[in-house]
This record gives C-alpha cells, sequence and structure tokens, in this order.
C-alpha cells in the first residue's frame, strides 16, 4: 500500500521553521563531520603518523558504525518518532567529536570517530521521517532535494571555511567547537518540533522488526538498491575524503588549491541536490516517471567519474562539478521506495537503504586506501597511479549495479506487475 498522510495544521511556511529547519541544523553538522577529514588529513597523518590505509580505516569507521545503526535506527524512529530520537543522537555525537578532540592516539581518535558516526546516524533518515510525517506525499522529492542543500553547506563549511579556521586554530580545537554546536542542535529539535498527535500507534516491537524482512524481500527495492548504494558509497568516500589527496597527488595542488577545489565540489552537490529535486517535480507533473530521472542522473555521475578515474585533464574543474552536481541523483530513490511501502515503513525503508549504503561507504572508503597503498608513497603524498586503479575499481563496481538496475527493472516483472504498472506505481 503507498504511504499518505493525513493533512497537517501547520502551514508550509511554518513547519520549514518548525520542523525543516531544526532538522537541517543537525544535518549541516553531519555533513561536516563527514567531510572534515578530507581537510585536515595531512595534519592528522603527521600528528598520528598514519599511512593512506591508517587515514582511511580511521576515517571510514564513521560509516562503520553509522551502517551498524541503521536497522535499529528504523524501528526507533518509526515507534518513537524523529524527534526525540535524533536530539539524543547529536547529544551522542558531541560526546564523541570531543573525544576526538582530546585523543592522543590513533585508537583514542579513531574511537571518538566512531561514535560521532553512530551519534548522527539519524541525520538524513530522521530528517525524511519527519518529512513524511508533516509535508505531502507528492512534495517529498523537493522537499528532500533542499534538506540535501543543508548538508551541501555542511560539507561547503567543511573545505575552503575550515581551511581559514585552521589558519587561526588546530583541528582539536576544531572538534571541541563542533561538540558545543552539536549540543546546541539537538536542543532545538527537542524544543522546536512538535510531535504528530494523529499518528497511528506504533506496532509491537516484533512486528516492526518483521517490517524488515517484507522490504528487504521486496524485488522492486533490489532492482534499484544495489546502483543506489554504489553511488551514494562513492559519493561519501570520494568527497568525504579521497578527493583532498586526489587533488593534491594528481593535480599537483597546494593545500589551499585543494580547499578551493573542494569548496567548489561542495557547491555543485549543495546546488545539484536542490535542481535535481525541482526538475524530479517537473518531469513527474509532466508525466514522466521519477525513475527515468534517476537514471539520467546516474548516467551523468558516471561519464563524470570517468574523467576522474583515467585521470583526464587533472587541473579541470568540470569533473568535480560533474561530480559534485549528480552526486545524490539516486537520493531520489528514498521518495520512490518510500511511495511503494505504507507510510508506518518510511522509516525503516530509508535506515533499510541506508544501511547498505554507509556500509558499502565503510568497505570503499578504506578499499581505495588499501589499493594506493600498494603504490611506494611519495616525498609529498601517495602515488598517483594508485588512484586510478582504486578509483576505476569503484567505478566498475557501480556499472555493475547500474547494469543490474537495467536488467531487473526493464527486463523482468515481479509478481505479474508490469514495468508500466511499476512506473505507475512508484510516482
Amino acid at each position: 500500500m503507498p504511504a499518505s498522510s493525513s493533512t497537517p495544521r501547520f502551514s508550509v511556511p511554518i513547519l520549514v521553521l518548525i520542523v525543516f529547519m531544526p532538522f537541517a541544523g543537525g544535518f549541516f553538522l553531519s555533513y561536516v563531520y563527514r567531510s572534515v577529514n578530507a581537510v585536515i588529513a595531512p595534519q592528522l597523518a603527521v600528528d598520528l603518523g598514519l599511512s593512506p590505509a591508517d587515514l582511511g580505516f580511521l576515517t571510514s569507521v564513521y560509516f562503520m558504525t553509522f551502517a551498524a545503526s541503521q536497522l535499529p535506527l528504523g524501528v526507533l524512529l518509526d515507534r518513537f518518532g524523529p524527534r526525540r530520537v535524533q536530539a539524543y543522537l547529536l547529544f551522542c555525537a558531541a560526546a564523541g567529536a570531543f573525544i576526538f578532540a582530546v585523543g592522543s592516539d590513533f585508537t583514542a581518535v579513531a574511537i571518538g570517530r566512531a561514535i560521532i558516526g553512530f551519534g548522527v546516524c539519524g541525520g538524513l533518515m530522521a530528517s525524511f521521517k519527519a518529512i513524511t510525517l508533516w509535508f505531502p506525499p507528492r512534495s517529498w522529492p523537493l522537499v528532500n532535494g533542499c534538506f540535501l542543500t543543508m548538508g551541501g553547506l555542511g560539507a561547503m563549511a567543511a573545505t575552503v571555511p575550515l581551511e581559514l579556521v585552521l589558519n587561526v586554530i588546530g583541528w582539536r580545537e576544531v572538534f571541541a567547537l563542533m561538540a558545543g554546536l552539536t549540543v546546541i542542535a539537538g536542543g532545538m529539535i527537542l524544543i522546536s518540533v512538535p510531535e504528530r498527535d494523529d499518528a497511528p500507534a506504533p506496532a509491537p516491537v516484533g512486528d516492526q522488526i518483521k517490517g524488515y524482512a517484507t522490504i528487504f524481500t521486496d524485488r522492486r527495492f533490489w532492482s534499484i538498491v544495489p546502483c543506489t548504494v554504489a553511488a551514494m558509497a562513492t559519493n561519501f568516500a570520494v568527497q568525504g575524503l579521497w578527493a583532498g589527496p586526489w587533488l593534491r597527488d594528481v593535480a599537483g595542488l597546494d593545500r589551499q588549491g585543494v580547499a578551493e577545489y573542494l569548496f567548489v565540489l561542495t557547491v555543485a552537490m549543495m546546488v545539484g541536490s536542490t535542481v535535481n529535486g525541482m526538475v524530479a517535480v517537473w518531469l513527474e507533473r509532466r508525466g514522466i516517471p521519477l525513475i527515468a530521472t534517476i537514471i539520467m542522473l546516474l548516467l551523468c555521475y558516471l561519464t563524470a567519474q570517468a574523467c576522474l578515474v583515467l585521470q583526464i585533464a587533472p587541473l579541470s574543474l568540470l569533473p568535480w562539478i560533474g561530480f559534485g552536481f549528480f552526486s545524490n541523483g539516486t537520493v531520489l530513490s528514498y521518495p520512490l521506495l518510500n511511495r511503494l511501502f505504507p507510510l508506518a515503513f518510511s522509516g525503516r525503508v530509508s535506515t533499510a537503504i541506508n544501511v547498505l549504503g554507509f556500509g558499502m561507504a565503510f568497505i570503499l572508503q578504506y578499499g581505495i586506501g588499501a589499493i594506493i597503498d600498494l603504490w611506494p608513497s611519495t616525498v609529498d603524498g601517495y602515488a598517483a597511479p594508485g588512484y586510478l586503479y582504486a578509483l576505476g575499481a569503484v567505478w566498475l563496481v557501480q556499472v555493475a549495479g547500474f547494469l543490474w538496475f537495467l536488467v531487473t527493472w526493464f527486463g523482468l516483472s515481479w509478481r505479474g506487475v508490469s514495468t508500466r504498472d511499476l512506473a505507475s506505481e512508484a510516482r
């Protein structure tokens, strides 16, 4: 049964103020946490004596705990609502940031990073849950796109602005400051966001857990999720860490140049998130299903990556602009799949995608470092050929996921449901 919701008692502008913006603050900070290591990686490597594999693990442990939290998170969101769950998780993230700030060795900062990953695990999913509770279904792609723009602002803050801050204070002080801001963000959600008093009573916990069986046995889910997971994990792994070292070692940029390129990348990602959502809504109103928009964006994303993999014109900004602009196109899979399940499943549908996406991000981010580590390090960084093979392997994983999607979605029918019926239902 497709999702539906009753009409909320607040106007859209009020909902933006009391629901959208408080959750956006937490999501903004989650993206800062996710992206900050791309800028501070040189300092971390020097201060803690990290190899490429160490650096990849330290950064990707965020994704490991993030992914491990997703399935319990879905049950908690559908049972207790996004307001309380997200607020208390942010308080945990603040504790992790403080541990990271004061950690004196690799183990301590890895523990802090892991706790941060757990604490921000609800940044997007709790927000998507709140959006499905308060905003009309037809607006979900646009509202989700605008929300992702707030994450883009967080990633943007972790580029040139962060570099400027690092000229004044160290990375430890940065994390201590972020810990305080995270506490404030959690408090704002508790104070500002209302509860839906007309929501049905949650099912027993056992039944909610069984709901995952419904999701994970749905063939439509497994048709589109592999390419979605591969694409989003690549975005997290590259934008969150390896874009910075690539720009240093392949393009030959200095620290300021790397920060500037990362700034452009995140601006493109931010703009693309909103524009892609607007385009999806505009096309749906003209009879073009959401799935067609996702295919178009995936093709553009793969094309931009091919230029980076082959190291074509490494000083050109265009491939990075394309990477950022189209990187969040697969996030449209969230509203697509949420429409195919009851509203009470919305938290679990989103976290089912997320557990796979962030689990893959852990593998890719660490795996890229492990592949690069096969080449001897240079005086100033890592060997450029390692990036070709590492990012090339990641690109092939995405192509395989995309081909699987095309074969299953358009080449098969599920339980007597035709491709046309699927496209219509997913609108």
